[in-house]
């Protein structure tokens, strides 16, 4: 059966704007496209609106006149979800995340479709084997999880479920490839692959902001000045709505079962009752006038005094030296010194009095990333403040953005980092999926610019461990346990995409 299946003509049963993303992504690659949907006046507009991209896509060079001409003659009206579908090969339901909705869509379906008709449900939170157990014949069905905007955004998440003919998964990865899509094999789990994932950076970056340690935007600033993000946490909360960002932080960590890494803030249930969404009504961590977010400026930083400075950083030494800040060359701070402390996984006032230095002349400031895109200086509660504005000063004369933030147990973007790979490694620990599907999902489908295992392993699998032991030991919180897969590939100096030597080797 998995030889001669192909998917010629594919059905589209829901014409919002994932649904019509998937249509124009199906007629684009040579598929005849079945739409349908439970209102008919939606199934006219939603042609016109899919054939209209086409002609926009000719007007700007990116597909010539016949290929839009082509493509739009491959779209079909269909009389409702449940028209004759003799010919149809697949079917891809795109309707509201409801499972009596979708499990009584799929029964329905069973009725009219042949038993060669191969279903697939675009769930992006729903159990693909709860839907599936709704049918007579729960193995011709899978998960499809398409992302939006569906043209741009090019990972396809492949769910089978429990039941799923072993066949499918596979062809439907082939379909997805062919159709110019990066297929990745997800887990029927909690949030699937890039959902699960996803919770490293979100959950870290509101437990940050429930320590009162930072603004929102001091957050948002230092994930994609320092790690290169291109949203930060709080902007991608208020982009994708925290009313639906909620839910899935809460049923995602009762799906695994409280897992502590997976753990929500109490801080959005509150937000979500005020109707704090984000950019859908105006107002989330940020406010939006007509559409714009609005941001504070950064303060400007005060005049430089002319003190010197000692730091333990040959590299943050040289930037300040390149920038005429006077930098003491002694083995430890003389009485006068303004100190600033680079330490990994521990607080600044922690490092101090491990190094012996005056608590209230010392700084710390964040060495990841290499003291290039922006610097983050921390203040803690016993920190002389007149030389707390010196060093700022100090800092913004090298011409990069300085953040100033409450000294905690471990340095911002450490904290985000540090939580991303071990979210990964505990989901590559657990055999949810590869590494490198793992890796394609995060960065195709959550834009960072590296996935999480190779990230860990070029910034170093040792250096994380010891932020989250220092994380652990410091807080007490279980969400700062090592995952099993960083602790070993660690100790072994294997890349954290590496799966390493495992029973079937010996068989």
């Amino acid at each position: 059966m998995s030889e001669q299946w192909e998917a010629r003509t594919v059905r589209v049963i829901g014409t919002g704007v994932m649904g019509r993303g998937i249509a124009q992504l199906a007629a684009a690659a040579g598929c005849t496209v079945e739409l349908a949907d439970a209102q008919p006046e939606a199934v006219s507009k939603a042609v016109e609106f899919v054939g209209g991209m086409f002609d926009k896509l000719a007007s700007k060079g990116k597909l010539s006149t016949d290929d839009a001409a082509a493509a739009k003659s491959r779209l079909r009206p269909v009389d409702g979800p449940f028209a004759p579908a003799d010919d149809v090969d697949l079917v891809i339901e795109a309707v509201r995340e409801d499972l009596a909705v979708k499990g009584e869509l799929f029964s329905e379906l069973e009725r009219v479709c042949p038993a060669t008709t191969v279903f697939a449900t675009n769930t992006s939170s729903l159990s693909v084997t709860e839907i599936a157990a709704t049918l007579s014949d729960p193995t011709r069905l899978a998960g499809l999880h398409f992302f939006n905007p569906v043209p741009l955004m090019r990972v396809v998440e492949v769910i089978p479920g429990a039941r799923t003919r072993p066949w499918i998964p596979s062809a439907l990865t082939t379909l997805v490839r062919s159709w110019g899509h990066q297929p990745v094999l997800a887990p029927d789990a909690p949030g699937f692959l890039v959902n699960h994932a996803g919770r490293g950076l979100g959950t870290e970056a509101l437990q940050i902001l429930g320590e009162g340690l930072c603004s929102p935007s001091d957050v948002d600033r230092i994930a994609r000045d320092v790690l290169g993000l291109r949203l930060g946490p709080f902007e991608l909360l208020d982009l994708t709505g925290l009313d639906v960002s909620h839910a899935v932080l809460e049923s995602i960590w009762s799906g695994f079962h409280a897992e502590p890494r997976l753990r929500p803030s109490w801080l959005t249930r509150p937000r979500v009752a005020a109707g704090l969404f984000g950019r859908k009504n105006g107002e989330g961590f940020y406010v939006y006038t007509d559409g714009v977010q609005q941001v504070e400026p950064e303060p400007a930083a005060p005049a430089r005094g002319g003190q010197k400075l000692w730091t333990d950083s040959e590299e943050l030494s040289a930037l300040l030296r390149s920038a005429g800040v006077l930098v003491e060359d002694y083995e430890f701070p003389t009485d006068e010194a303004i100190v600033l402390l680079t330490p990994y996984g521990q607080s600044t006032l922690d490092a101090a009095l491990a190094a012996g230095t005056d608590a209230s002349r010392t700084l710390g400031v964040d060495p990841l990333g290499g003291f290039k895109g922006r610097l983050t200086l921390t203040v803690h509660p016993g920190l002389d403040v007149a030389i707390g504005r010196e060093a700022w000063a100090a800092l913004a004369s090298t011409g990069l953005p300085v953040t100033i933030v409450r000294d905690g147990s471990a340095m911002i973007a450490q904290r985000l980092l540090a939580s991303i790979v071990n979210t990964a490694c505990a989901i590559a620990d657990q055999r949810l999926a590869t590494p490198a599907d793992i890796d394609t999902a995060v960065r195709l489908g959550l834009g960072y610019p590296h996935g999480p295992l190779t990230w860990g392993s070029d910034v170093g699998a040792a250096l994380l461990l010891g932020i989250l032991h220092e994380l652990h030991q410091a807080s007490g919180d279980p969400r700062y346990r090592p995952s099993r897969w960083l602790v070993e590939r660690a100790m072994l100096d294997l890349p954290l995409t590496s799966l390493g030597t495992t029973p079937a080797d010996l068989l």
